[in-house]
Formats: structure tokens, C-alpha cells, sequence
């Protein structure tokens, strides 16, 4: 046998034997997925999440705070004022139970979350007639049930120039006006031992009056 025959042996030997191998060897197996991981370590050990970012709810409060309401800037004036943002439900400018005086705060409630938002947002430290605005968001869970009551009746102011001329003039009894002429007698024996005391020399005048009570007006029929 030649050279060249001997060399084309060994070549169909080697293919024989790689195909024997072959059939012997079990199938590759693909490879299971892994968990996807946004951030790789460096040397090892478990990969680790991005932490998921939630977006921010949307706020649904309407109502704002607003403090140091200057003198004359009331409900009628505020809900004009704040009209030109949206629409305005509800106004209330805290006062005094007794007098009826603004107490330089109030509320005021928007029919839109964002409209509340952008005119907390623009009227906050705004500068009106020499007063510097406060003007916040309240958010709803700190809304009062009883934050609106009463916020319709219309303001009257307490007329006290008439009441104490009600007063001064009401129909007396002799009892009562003879303790009035007590107090006024009183009053002027104080007046005359101040002015002694001072070392003024000055006569008073003598008080003018009458014990009794000006009488009733009767009024008669026509007939």
C-alpha cells in the first residue's frame, strides 16, 4: 500500500470516529432566561432593581386659607377678586360674633383643584391695599364639617350709635330716674373735690333738675 492510500485511511477513520462521538453526546440544552436587572454588579454578587417611581396623585383640594384681608376687602370684594381665576363657590371672611369686625382672615373654595392650585400659587405674598397676602392650600382632609356654616347670611353691622340712643331715651320710673339723678349728683361732688384738690379756684354751677320723671304722652281718640 502507498503513502497517499495510507494517508486517506486515516482521514475516513478520524471522520468515523467524530460521528460516532457525536451520536453518543446528549442535546445541548438552552439556557434558562434570568431576571432582567437594571443594574449590574461589579464583582459578583445579586443584581439589584431600579426602584420604581410612583407618579404623585393628583390633589383634589379646593379650598384656600387666606390671611391678612385688609380693611374693606370682604366677601362680596373677594369673590370679584377671585373670579378671574374660575369659578367661585364658596366665600367666608371670619368676624366677630359680638361686633361683626373682620377678623383679617377667611376661606374661599374653588369648583377646580387647579384652579385652586395656580391661585394659591399667585396670590400667595401678593401685595394688596399696604397688606401682604397669606394664601394657602388646605388640603381636604383638614376641611372642617362646620368650616362653611352660616357662610350665606348676610353681614349687617351693629348700629351701637342707635341702641345707646334707645337707652338714653326709654320711658324711666320714678324709682329709676331718681337713681339717675343719684349717679349724676355723685359724679359732680367727685368733680368738685378734684378740682379743690388741684387748687383751682372755680364755683360750679349749680345743678338744675327735677325728681320727678317727665310724664307719659297720653294720646286720645278722635271720637
Amino acid at each position: 500500500m502507498g503513502a497517499k492510500a495510507k494517508k486517506a485511511l486515516k482521514k475516513n477513520m478520524k471522520k468515523i470516529s467524530a460521528s460516532a462521538a457525536s451520536s453518543q453526546l446528549p442535546l445541548p440544552q438552552t439556557p434558562t432566561p434570568k431576571p432582567s436587572a437594571d443594574f449590574l454588579p461589579l464583582e459578583g454578587g445579586p443584581a439589584r432593581k431600579a426602584p420604581v417611581t410612583t407618579t404623585p396623585l393628583e390633589t383634589k383640594a379646593t379650598v384656600l386659607y387666606i390671611g391678612r384681608i385688609p380693611h374693606g376687602f370682604y366677601e362680596t370684594e373677594i369673590k370679584a377678586f377671585f373670579s378671574q381665576f374660575g369659578t367661585v363657590k364658596k366665600v367666608r371672611v371670619a368676624r366677630n360674633k359680638k361686633t361683626g369686625k373682620s377678623k383679617h382672615f377667611g376661606f374661599i373654595q374653588f369648583e377646580d383643584p387647579e384652579v385652586a392650585e395656580i391661585a394659591a400659587g399667585a396670590m400667595n405674598n401678593y401685595l394688596l391695599m399696604e397688606h401682604m397676602l397669606k394664601v394657602n392650600v388646605i388640603p381636604p382632609e383638614h376641611v372642617k364639617p362646620n368650616l362653611w356654616k352660616g357662610f350665606k347670611c348676610n353681614y349687617r353691622p351693629v348700629d351701637w350709635v342707635q341702641i345707646e340712643r334707645k337707652q338714653h331715651n326709654k320711658e324711666r320710673t320714678l324709682e329709676e330716674h331718681r337713681k339717675m339723678l343719684q349717679k349724676v349728683v355723685k359724679k359732680d361732688q367727685k368733680r368738685r373735690k378734684r378740682i379743690e384738690a388741684a387748687g383751682i379756684q372755680y364755683e360750679c354751677p349749680e345743678l338744675v333738675g327735677d325728681t320727678q320723671p317727665v310724664p307719659k304722652r297720653i294720646k286720645f281718640s278722635e271720637d
